[in-house]
């Protein structure tokens, strides 16, 4: 899927296609560099400069659309899946800022999958990408290498594990908002409060774990094991997990879901069984996505800043296109709580 796009490869006089990755590389230097060069930039060495022209000379290199004033014309943004809102609200707040920016974006899934992630490389590398934002996913470190080599800059949204050193990060404050979603049902008298938690090779997940056991903590309470199932942020899971926790042998009166959508799953797991939201169960989710204001009841949720991370990601990067610093190499947004009508206290 792509949006706005703004071919900049351009393309010989005669014969076949040129790109401008394949100039950075005889030039030896990176493809913002030569996109710089290609725009009239004066922020290139005299040397470098020369090099490059003559490089696009021989080649015949012929510019088909002006890059932006943001010394990016291209931006790869770069998920494991697409099927989730979370997803959509990430791209629009991308794609408000780099078309703004003049500048266009190309979104793809890896699916986790070595092959896909390959795939998607040699498409990068093909239509001259200035930069990535990779979203909640990993990349092999051979890619990972490969960016490097080629001089595009990265920046990871969300990072699923331990962020590369020298890749810019942006995520939210997951353990705060993992406490205070907490913290509100225990103000509310909940004692016994479930868990549907993330899957846990994310980081986020293990943060808004770690929220919820130091809010239980904070209230002299220790985790129970029973009460905390797995999930994957998807709905099933939160309909199978709400289930597990009703099966038991005294079930919670509340439950955090690590997410939006495991919460409308939860609901619809209560729903099938009679119960009510709020008056047998109280229920939190994580995230704020659009169409929780509109369940039934609307539901209690952690606010996540899912476009405005999708917003800082893209000025990072043109940032980075430019050969400029960012202001901090790992942002944390904050995160809100959001009370509606799932939460109240217990019926017993």
């Amino acid at each position: 899927m792509a949006a706005h796009e703004v071919d900049t490869e351009g393309a010989p006089a005669t014969g076949g296609r040129v790109t401008i990755t394949e100039i950075a590389r005889q030039a030896g230097v990176s493809v913002p560099t030569v996109s710089r060069v290609v725009n009239g930039r004066s922020d290139v060495s005299p040397r470098t400069r020369a090099r490059v022209e003559e490089l696009l000379r021989r080649h015949g290199y012929r510019k088909r659309a002006s890059t932006s004033a943001s010394g990016a014309a291209l931006l790869d943004l770069v998920f494991d899946d697409l099927d989730s809102p979370w997803a959509v609200e990430i791209i629009r707040g991308v794609e408000e800022v780099a078309h703004a920016a003049g500048v266009g974006t190309v979104v793809s899934a890896i699916h986790g999958r070595s092959g896909d992630a390959r795939e998607w490389m040699r498409n990068l590398r093909a239509r001259a990408s200035d930069g990535v934002i990779l979203v909640t996913s990993v990349l092999e470190p051979v890619l990972h290498e490969e960016l490097r080599i080629l001089g595009v800059p990265l920046v990871v949204v969300d990072p699923a594990g331990s962020p590369a050193l020298d890749a810019p990060t942006i995520g939210a404050a997951n353990w705060s908002g993992g406490m205070a979603a907490t913290e509100h049902l225990l103000s509310l008298g909940h004692r016994r409060i479930g868990l549907i938690a993330g899957p846990p090779r994310l980081l986020c997940s293990r943060a808004r774990f770690d929220g919820y056991r130091a809010a239980l903590e904070g209230k002299g309470l220790t985790v129970d094991d029973s009460l905390v199932v797995p999930g994957d942020f998807h709905p099933e899971s939160g309909f199978e997990g709400c289930n597990a926790l009703l099966d038991l042998p005294e079930p919670p009166t509340a439950i955090f879901a690590a997410s939006d959508q495991m919460a409308l799953g939860a609901i619809e797991a209560l729903r099938r069984r009679g119960l009510r939201v709020p008056e047998d169960m109280s229920l939190v989710g994580f995230d704020d996505l659009p169409e929780v204001r509109w369940s039934a009841p609307p539901l209690t949720t952690v606010r996540q800043p899912l476009a405005d991370m999708g917003k800082l990601a893209v000025r990072t990067v043109l940032k980075l296109a430019r050969d400029e610093q960012p202001d901090s190499p790992r942002v944390e947004l904050g995160t809100e709580l959001v009370v509606r009508a799932s939460t109240a206290p217990p019926a017993r």
